[in-house]
């Protein structure tokens, strides 16, 4: 496949000022960002940068932005209201850590890192006013969607600096134009707007061509509610925000049609195989294949195969009921981070200590009405557990036994 069949197979064609989808495989110099309002990406920026893989791939050449100038800002887009400045010291931890993680996303590609602060810091506010502002259309700015609510009737208002944030992403594009010779900005469907600025920037003031494409924001079909979100939060791809266990549960838990649509857009899975493992699901869901296929990828791209290995041999344990005692120490680890841990000892006090069982009482008539089960097994009061063990209470209730 060319790129333009690559991408349209797989999903990811929202809106684009190319005049023809064909224009894309072409290979050409393009960029992409992401603002350090947090120090991980999530799993919906992830989409975004399965797209720039696809390019890549294709032989474009990749320039990677963290804004540290923009989210100086903050992007108000979709905002109700306005958000709170970052410190210094916060933004510059965010933008070591998204670094980090283009390096993983984009190990063994060809990219350069950029970061817009650097060109910002030393521009002079009236001369960006007169050379850059004097280009950007007022009447644009205030047709957007979001402006409108903000500054409308019932609206929370909007800040001169977050109005701004458009014409300093716009600039963004007109700056790595001049200077690497980007043609091309990819973005999630909610920057098109403030992509088209950049576009419009570099038509008036260059007199020359540039182009925007923009990929669907991932929308869990089951729910309607954009991707990326569990009921614990967002999904970071960060270890520390997101465990590496949450993060695979995260994708096998994906609902059978959603999952049809995650495998194309999240792996880097070929055609032949995809529509194999989507036949096979629809032949048989209910043994999920699909969903663990699509879990073992993406943990595996950002985690790692081990790490990836560790937490399939955890869920094997919880839920496929293979014995804790063939798990290694750091799968062990793994496991007492999700569930509660308590050290060998009567089984009583085990249920009550990890909060299974209100008394010991309480305790004695789960045991004795079958509710409890160690290492797979039904068991009597009076037992002495000895880890490793997993003590286990009804269908979804665990108990790790060191």
């Amino acid at each position: 496949m060319d790129l333009s069949q690559e991408l349209t197979w797989r999903g990811f064609v929202n809106q684009t000022t190319f005049s023809t989808l064909t224009d894309i495989n072409e290979p050409r110099t393009f960029y992409w960002g992401v603002d350090p309002s947090a120090d991980s990406m999530t799993v919906g920026n992830l989409a975004a940068a399965m797209l720039v893989r696809h390019f890549i791939d294709h032989g474009h050449k990749a320039i990677l932005l963290v804004g540290g100038a923009t989210g100086m800002i903050g992007d108000p887009d979709g905002k109700k209201q306005e958000r709170e400045l970052q410190s210094v010291e916060t933004i510059a931890q965010n933008k070591a850590a998204l670094a980090k993680q283009y390096e993983t996303i984009f190990a063994g590609k060809s990219f350069e890192i950029v970061d817009n602060y650097d060109w910002f810091k030393t521009i002079n506010y009236l001369d960006f006013l007169r050379d850059v502002g004097k280009h950007a259309s007022m009447t644009q700015m205030l047709d957007r969607d979001f402006i409108k609510s903000r500054i409308g009737e019932g609206g929370e208002g909007i800040s001169y600096a977050e109005f701004s944030y458009s014409l300093i992403q716009g600039y963004d594009f007109l700056h790595l134009f001049r200077e690497k010779g980007v043609t091309l900005q990819l973005a999630g469907a909610d920057q098109w707007g403030n992509s088209i600025t950049g576009v419009q920037l570099i038509r008036r003031l260059e007199s020359k061509e540039a182009h925007v494409f923009t990929t669907p924001l991932v929308v869990n079909k089951a729910t309607g509610v954009k991707f990326g979100k569990s009921e614990a939060g967002a999904v970071w791809l960060d270890p520390q925000k997101t465990s590496p266990y949450k993060f695979y549960q995260f994708w096998l838990n994906a609902d059978d049609e959603t999952a049809e649509d995650l495998i194309k857009v999240y792996t880097l899975l070929g055609h032949e195989e995809v529509e194999a493992l989507i036949g096979a699901h629809r032949e048989n869901p209910a043994a999920r294949d699909l969903q663990a296929r699509l879990a073992h990828e993406v943990t595996a791209l950002i985690h790692g195969d081990d790490r990836t290995r560790s937490v399939e041999n955890v869920t094997k344990v919880i839920f496929g009921g293979a014995p804790v005692r063939e798990l290694n120490e750091t799968e062990l680890n793994d496991l007492a981070a999700e569930i509660p841990t308590i050290d060998s000892g009567d089984l009583v006090e085990i249920l009550v200590k990890s909060g299974h069982a209100a008394s010991n009482g309480d305790a004695r008539r789960l045991i004795d009405g079958g509710a409890i089960s160690v290492n797979g097994e039904k068991v009597g009061s009076t037992m002495k557990v000895r880890g490793p063990a997993l003590v286990k209470k009804g269908k979804n209730g665990f108990i790790l036994v060191r």
